[in-house]
């Protein structure tokens, strides 16, 4: 047997798993808060404070790593990104147990199907494929649910803010009021914001290195009203009422979005996700049977561009049905 058409069939594989992970991970949440932080930016960069504003965004909490995290920070990709966003899970995950858990879902998957006969390249293709991808799924199904959950009663945390400043209370009391009655993620980050304070940090480099871990653009919003008005002035109740129905009215238009492009959505991923079922379906019954795809090199070129085809498909479809807001 040729190598090529080897290659090919998991060159295939890969652009086809590739083109999904790209097509459904949605817009880039990141992207669009970074193109409206520029826009406050500009419009706001006559300010005094705009340059202090800048190094507050840029500014990142620097964490102490023990012995096993520095040893895994050598051998895993980009470790301060992985870092934070196992820090935006809220779970306390730490980057030696991400690895640990990595090595394992790599070695287990490999081995067993070594053992059952499957060819080596497979083995260690799809053990890879399990140990990288099912950790930054899990991670990112976590960060997705606490950023969800937080998003939701945001809105809510700064009309309490709204109250408490109307009422006569300073800024400081007022989040950690809101702090205390508010539960969930909105209430752990705004009592973290207090207790830095307490600590001499203050309220614009607190703010900031809690957006900076959250990454969502309805709290760097927030951030940047709270910046501005501390230079510029002005009724800050107001400033963050109005922000509060913004915020409201960005939640809807998600959800009109959600509801309008769901069965789009459940389309491309039973048509990109079948192929596959039946291939294992059809392995479990007979493996002798799908062992000819990785035997004879006509099924492997043929298996090969159809898994591309598919995935450029499956791609099309999905981005078709991901709007930005």
């Amino acid at each position: 047997m040729e190598l090529m058409p080897v290659l090919m069939l998991g060159g295939g594989t890969f652009v086809v798993l590739a083109l999904m992970v790209l097509a459904f991970s949605g817009p880039s949440v990141e992207r669009a808060g970074a193109r409206r932080l520029s826009g406050l930016r500009e419009r706001h960069a006559g300010n005094t404070g705009s340059v202090a504003m800048e190094a507050q965004i840029r500014r990142v909490t620097a964490k102490s790593a023990s012995g096993m995290d520095l040893a895994a920070s050598r051998f895993l990709p980009n470790p301060a990104l992985l870092q934070k966003r196992l820090n935006m899970t809220g779970k306390g995950w730490t980057l030696s147990q991400y690895g640990m858990v990595t090595l394992g879902l790599f070695a287990v998957p490999a081995g067993l199907l070594i053992l059952n006969g499957a060819p080596i390249w497979l083995a260690l293709f799809l053990g890879l494929f399990v140990g990288v991808g099912l950790p930054h799924k899990v991670v990112s199904f976590f960060i997705k649910r606490r950023i969800t959950k937080f998003t939701t009663k945001f809105p809510d945390a700064i009309e309490l803010l709204v109250r408490g400043l109307r009422s006569g209370l300073p800024i400081t009391e007022t989040m950690g009021v809101v702090g205390q009655e508010v539960d969930g993620p909105v209430g752990v980050e705004f009592r973290a914001v207090t207790d830095k304070m307490k600590i001499g940090r203050t309220l614009d480099a607190a703010l900031q290195e809690t957006a900076d871990r959250l990454g969502t653009p309805e709290f760097q919003f927030f951030t940047i009203t709270i910046a501005i008005q501390r230079e510029t002035g002005g009724n800050l109740a107001e400033t963050l009422s109005n922000l509060a129905d913004v915020l409201r009215k960005r939640a809807q238009m998600k959800l009109k979005i959600k509801a309008m492009s769901s069965e789009s959505k459940a389309s491309a991923l039973i048509v990109g996700a079948l192929p596959f079922i039946v291939f294992g379906l059809v392995w479990f019954i007979n493996n002798n049977y799908m062992m000819n795809f990785f035997k004879d090199e006509r099924l492997m070129i043929a298996g090969g561009g159809g898994l591309i085809w598919m995935g450029l498909g499956a791609f099309i479809m999905a981005k078709m049905v991901n709007f930005e807001i």
